[in-house]
């Protein structure tokens, strides 16, 4: 099936190099998403299935490939909002700034030109709605931190669907007569949609849509958690990244051209916290977003271009930390971190002292410590040393970029981690090539070594010529 796919990709790729240009452009971003996040995945997939090799994901099977180098005008390692911009855009800039060059210029990134030339353009992630990534496609601001204006760019951005996790900070703190975003979004005619099951009743009838989560409290206007809920928490009715596409398809297609970036953010936030089960679910998410695409692709073939790639890589995620590759103890894994955090410190809070065995009880459950996932000795009385620390308040938080999660919720991840063979070298970014796959109209062009200045015009030209 594997070799029949990628037989048919390329005779369709072919064909398609043949007719006219792309009508239908995805952009997808996998933020933080280096090649062996990829290639982790893959194994993974293989490796509950119970053999050695891999289980191809769909952007992988896409017949041309490559890889981008990162660095922005300012460091070797970039952040997300010098590389969002640069994707955007093909302008390098300083590390922090958002849609301007290193003088604060404004550069012109490509939903507006494609916007001013009368296409529908959607832009979607799985974190905040005005983060780095999103923010790159419609804002220009010297810092990516002055989140309001971010938001306020996007109300006057005009753009036909936007997707995610709401706003991060609403409100402007400078001036708190302003109006919320919220409210800006909606004088700007926007309409707030919560869910899939609201957004299908609706968009057939709405110009302009921001969809969020159906939990959202939309209502008593508080800016958003960050992020949707990670894939390995998500439970029923929990927006998903696939949800977001097929909406977001849905209401693009009612114009004659579309371009639709999306970013699967949250494999940044995972990385960050060097949590592999989690960033591994989080992937396979975002596999599932292009599928979508590429199923509007199947039946678009000759005017339609999927180009995925990632803005950095994070975590310096190695496969294979002298102990071999055990990537099938990762789905004992049941929950983020962060979850396993709150419930840990929920245990504490409820109970004055709780027993080892309370907590033991919980890794079990969680990580299939004890049980699924052999524990020695030495590890137990490792994990038993912090629940001491943590009962006499001793114990640190260990920060990540968008977290912070107990020590012991941490070193537990950590040690599966370690057991799978998983390994990871910061809980920063890197200067890691990151992959490129694409299909469809123009996509031969993304084949081989690039930097990332070129995607941005590559799919113009994917756009511009026959």
């Amino acid at each position: 099936m594997k070799r029949l796919f990628l037989l048919f990709s390329l005779i369709v790729s072919f064909v398609c190099g043949l007719c006219a240009q792309a009508k239908y452009v995805f952009y997808f971003i996998g933020d933080g998403m280096g090649a062996n996040q990829v290639m982790a995945t893959e194994m993974y997939q293989a490796a509950i299935e119970k053999r050695i090799g891999v289980k191809k994901l769909t952007m992988t099977q896409f017949p041309y490939s490559g890889q981008l180098s990162t660095f922005s005008a300012s460091h070797r390692i970039t952040d997300s909002s010098a590389a969002g911009t640069c994707l955007a855009s093909g302008v390098k800039t300083t590390n922090g700034k958002e849609g301007v060059d290193p003088n604060d210029n404004k550069v012109r990134n490509i939903a507006e030109i494609l916007k001013e030339e009368g296409w529908g353009i959607g832009v979607a992630s799985s974190v905040s709605i005005d983060h780095a990534t999103p923010g790159a496609f419609y804002a220009h601001v010297p810092s990516r931190s002055d989140y309001y204006t971010i938001g306020k760019q996007l109300a006057s951005s005009n753009y036909a669907f936007v997707g995610g996790a709401s706003f991060l900070k609403p409100f402007n703190v400078n001036q708190s007569n302003d109006d919320d975003l919220f409210t800006l979004c909606k004088k700007s005619g926007y309409t707030f949609v919560r869910g899939e099951e609201e957004f299908n009743k609706q968009y057939k009838t709405l110009d302009k849509i921001i969809l969020i989560p159906a939990n959202e409290a939309l209502d008593d206007k508080l800016s958003s958690s960050g992020m949707l809920t990670y894939a390995i928490d998500k439970q029923k009715g929990h927006m998903t990244l696939p949800q977001i596409v097929e909406s977001g398809i849905k209401q693009l297609k009612k114009h004659e051209n579309f371009f639709f970036m999306c970013e699967g953010g949250a494999i940044d936030w995972a990385c960050h916290s060097n949590d592999a089960a989690t960033t591994i679910h989080e992937i396979i998410e975002f596999d599932e977003a292009i599928q979508i695409a590429y199923k509007f692709y199947l039946q678009h073939a000759d005017e339609t271009l999927i180009v995925v790639t990632a803005d950095h890589e994070t975590g310096g995620m190695a496969l294979g930390n002298g102990h071999g590759l055990s990537l099938e103890l990762l789905q004992n894994q049941k929950m983020s971190s962060g979850v396993l955090n709150d419930k840990i410190k929920n245990l504490f809070a409820q109970n004055h002292h709780p027993t080892w065995e309370m907590v033991k009880q919980i890794l079990t459950e969680s990580l299939g410590f004890y049980v699924a996932v052999e524990i020695s000795e030495r590890e137990d009385a490792y994990l038993q040393s912090i629940y001491k620390k943590m009962l006499l308040g001793e114990d640190n938080d260990v920060k990540t970029l968008y977290n912070n999660i107990s020590e012991l919720s941490n070193s537990a991840v950590q040690l599966l981690n370690q057991k799978s063979g998983i390994g990871w070298t910061t809980s920063g970014h890197t200067a890691s090539p990151v992959p490129l796959f694409a299909i469809g109209k123009g996509a031969e062009s993304f084949a081989g070594w690039h930097d990332n200045s070129q995607v941005f015009s590559l799919i113009l030209k994917a756009i511009r010529e026959n």
